[in-house]
């Protein structure tokens, strides 16, 4: 995830670049891929087979410049998602109101086809954690939970995503498996739910479950988009196969085989290549990117144009 940026007190968006007003768009069942500046001049003279792009919201909170202005030329030609890092929806304090206006007036300029963020905390007592750390699922996590996903529903006006986290531990107090906890929110809330699919190879080997079953499991009927990412292979102090979520590298095999399985049960959804840290040309993000094409051609129910 990337470091928390310096942002700039809130002005207002519309006076800066008054005329950026993105088109309503959903995002397509097809490949997308993280934006990355570096990148701009590749994605606008050949996007290959990405159809639509995702951006973190706490990187465009700032007052105009380059980043806005680039911005707006994609969202021009592409459907645009927002992924929230720093809200901190299962923290213990209340949400930041600070946060949620900057967040609140990025949406409201940008108009994006998806917002989402994470099942995480990140702050405690007035600090922030550069990391998205777990949750105990318990009946009390999940009321705070759905409390802060419904304020931030309501403050920004449209449906979240709520993204499945990846796990270095569990908590004994908990509950609920985490398909049951996700599935109660999105029906508490409405909201509906991302599928990392990395995340979810990467909890089952870390803990030691089946990540088919686990996707068996899950309330696939909420899923408005699927991640996918690469990860790095450790060992714990046990000499145990330990993965860390670092989207440094090309999804791994064994995660595209856990695509296929996927898709072969939600059928096609918009499907994003997530690549934050040594990011590497265009030209192996975009093989990434074919590769998710060809995984969504292959799926169940697609339509062909």
């Amino acid at each position: 995830m990337p470091a928390r940026p310096f942002l700039l007190p809130a002005r207002s968006l519309e006076a800066v670049m008054p005329d950026l007003v993105s088109p309503v768009r959903h995002l397509p069942a097809a490949a997308g891929v993280g934006y990355k500046p570096q990148h701009f001049a590749h994605v606008c003279e050949d996007a290959g087979a990405v159809e639509w792009l995702e951006v973190h919201a706490e990187n465009y909170m700032g007052d105009g410049g380059r980043p806005l202005a680039q911005l707006r030329h994609l969202s021009e030609r592409f459907a645009i998602s927002v992924h929230g890092v720093g809200l901190s929806i299962g923290g213990e304090a209340p949400l930041d109101p600070a946060h949620l206006a900057r967040l609140k007036h990025l949406i409201n300029w940008l108009n994006p086809a998806s917002f989402s963020e994470h099942l995480a905390w990140s702050t405690h007592g007035g600090h922030f954690y550069n990391d998205l750390l777990p949750l105990p699922y318990t009946n009390d996590t999940l009321d705070r939970i759905c409390s802060h996903i419904t304020q931030l529903q309501e403050t920004v006006g449209r449906r979240m995503l709520l993204e499945n986290p990846s796990s270095y531990l569990a908590f004994a107090e908990s509950t609920l498996s985490e398909p049951a906890f996700l599935d109660e929110i999105a029906k508490r809330t409405g909201c509906g739910l991302l599928l990392d699919v990395n995340n979810v190879f990467i909890s089952a080997t870390n803990l030691g479950f089946s990540p088919q079953a686990y996707i068996d499991a899950f309330p696939l009927h909420h899923v408005g988009e699927l991640h996918l990412g690469g990860h790095d292979e450790e060992t714990d102090g046990h000499g145990a196969p330990l993965l860390i979520d670092s989207h440094g590298r090309e999804v791994a095999d064994p995660v595209w085989a856990l695509l296929d399985y996927t898709l072969a049960k939600s059928g096609p959804k918009p499907l994003l290549i997530e690549w934050d840290n040594d990011v590497p040309d265009w030209s192996v993000l975009s093989a990434e990117a074919t590769r998710a094409a060809h995984a969504l051609e292959r799926a169940p129910g697609q339509v062909q144009v």
